[in-house]
């Protein structure tokens, strides 16, 4: 991860760099051949600004960048969910907004049922009902 922060932190000065020099372009030779004259502290002020909105941009972009999304089987297990095909005993659940394959561990289960997830083998989830309170 500390690589592609210091690859992100790179291509962000070069970006600012490149920026910075745009905009100086633009003041002393753009602007002047539209007889736009605009003094000095004026343009400081628009590169200062410039360069405050790109770190702060720099930083959040970082900071959400970095942020561990959990999904997968891992946090799986106690996840609640729908039978979107009947088991019986194997079958199809929806849970969070992913369809899985999913083994019941008590029986057939129809279509539209909860389900909570108890275990997984692999890529198959092994789910119960959600109302059943026996652990399997």
């Amino acid at each position: 991860m500390r690589k592609l922060t210091r690859a992100r932190l790179a291509l962000a000065l070069i970006s600012i760099t490149c920026q910075e020099v745009a905009i100086y372009a633009i003041w002393r030779w753009l602007l002047p051949a539209f007889d736009i004259y605009l003094p000095v502290p004026v343009l400081i002020g628009v590169m200062a600004a410039r360069l405050a909105f790109s770190i702060w941009l720099f930083a959040f972009a970082n900071w959400t960048l970095g942020k561990q999304v959990t999904v997968g089987l891992p946090s799986m297990v106690g996840s609640k969910g729908r039978v979107t095909g009947k088991l019986a005993p194997e079958g199809m659940v929806r849970i969070k907004s992913e369809l899985w394959g999913a083994t019941s561990s008590e029986g057939d289960i129809d279509t539209g049922e909860e389900v909570v997830v108890v275990s997984e083998d692999g890529l198959k989830l092994s789910v119960r009902r959600a109302g059943d309170k026996a652990k399997c």
